[in-house]
């Protein structure tokens, strides 16, 4: 939804600056509630959340414009329902399972060891934004798909357009960044793809692009599109993770001194990070036929805005839902989703929060903020600019 933003509006400060007070009011009062300037109803509860996810009646084509460009239409399989979602998933869905993904943990210690020791020279202050939380999962998805190291900070920029457009309320000027930022990503990735058919490699573009050349599978529109999703998803959620994560530990010395002592915690410690700060707040859907949810009728058509951060703290399925509790089990949040939707990259996100995250705690006894914390200015994707910490003496 493109939209002159009301930059005062106290749902838009609010879910930029801590949405969590929202969040309660909305679980007590307003669960299922309409909202005229977002023209969506607001989905808080646990429940009404997992059934937008996973209801086929809520469709995710919630852009009826396809993505034009001078070579051709795609849609992402972001917002592709079957029988066009299973068929485009199923394209890379083999690469982004646990037993994939497992096969990369050496390469991701590898980096996150390198981070760290440069980290350690620094005189005991640093960005954990900057200095690992960015930095790790850029190499890993760039290497993944083969993307060239001397590339990667190009499409830093892009992304943070491209990331800027998924709120649910849109300025007309980040939409002309967005789509500027999106025609330069698709030239660079055409470019790559090109090489590819040249000369492939062992990356995950070149595979594809393989699938594409055995017959109208994959177009060359979509295929440019689906590494673009990958490009962008393969770190922008991650990227929060560890930020969010790591602030909310520093934020809980108890928390980061368990973990410190309870290594092999690690797993459930990630699954409550993501539960706690959510990475990603709410994603959208549109109702393709009249339906009820949580006793509200929704009209065909209309837009619903399930609230994954709110159904994450919902006091109706998590026991003290505010608390941080790195051994709570079971955990059943929707940080990465849920249904066929649900978050492709989620085991590779895991891996780098564990691995980058238990790093961390592990060579530093504690972490201090040495500044305030800076958000990112956007909602749907909830992270830090910066994130400043200090070693204490």
């Amino acid at each position: 939804m493109i939209a002159d933003v009301p930059h005062n509006h106290p749902l838009l400060v609010q879910f930029r600056e801590d949405p969590y007070p929202l969040y309660r009011y909305l679980h007590a009062a307003a669960p299922v509630q309409w909202s005229d300037v977002l023209d969506a109803w607001t989905l808080a509860r646990y429940a009404d959340v997992v059934e937008s996810l996973t209801d086929p009646r809520f469709s995710a084509d919630r852009t009826p414009e396809v993505i034009q460009q001078d070579y051709g239409f795609a849609k992402s399989m972001l917002v592709s329902d079957p029988p066009d979602h299973t068929r485009l998933r199923a394209l890379v869905q083999k690469a982004f399972t646990p037993r994939m993904v497992e096969q990369l943990r050496p390469r991701i210690g590898s980096i996150v060891r390198e981070l760290i020791d440069r980290i350690a020279t620094r005189g005991g202050q640093f960005d954990i934004i900057t200095d690992l939380a960015y930095p790790l999962p850029v190499v890993v998805i760039a290497e993944l798909l083969g993307v060239p190291p001397e590339d990667r900070e190009t499409f830093r920029d892009w992304s943070a357009a491209l990331a800027a457009s998924l709120d649910p309320l849109v300025s007309e000027a980040a939409a002309v960044r967005a789509t500027q930022a999106r025609d330069a990503l698709h030239a660079y990735l055409r470019g790559i793809i090109a090489e590819r058919r040249h000369a492939p490699r062992s990356d995950l573009i070149s595979a594809l692009v393989a699938v594409e050349e055995r017959g109208e599978i994959l177009s060359e529109p979509e295929l440019v599109v689906m590494c673009t999703l990958l490009l962008i998803a393969g770190h922008e959620t991650t990227v929060n993770l560890i930020g969010n994560g790591l602030l909310a530990l520093i934020e809980h010395p108890e928390q980061y001194a368990h973990l410190r002592e309870t290594p092999g915690l690690i797993g459930s410690a990630v699954e409550e990070l993501l539960r706690y700060d959510s990475p990603v707040q709410l994603t959208a859907r549109i109702a393709s036929t009249p339906l009820e949810i949580g006793g509200q009728h929704i009209e065909a058509g209309q837009w619903v805005l399930p609230l994954l951060g709110a159904a994450n703290r919902d006091p109706q399925q998590f026991t003290a839902p505010e608390q941080l509790d790195l051994t709570r089990n079971p955990n059943p949040h929707v940080g990465f989703g849920r249904g066929i939707h649900f978050c492709l990259g989620a085991p590779l996100a895991r891996l780098e929060g564990q691995v980058a995250i238990a790093a961390l705690v592990q060579r530093f006894r504690a972490l201090e903020l040495a500044g305030k914390p800076v958000r990112r200015d956007q909602i749907t994707l909830r992270g830090l600019k910066s994130l400043p910490v200090v070693v204490p003496a």
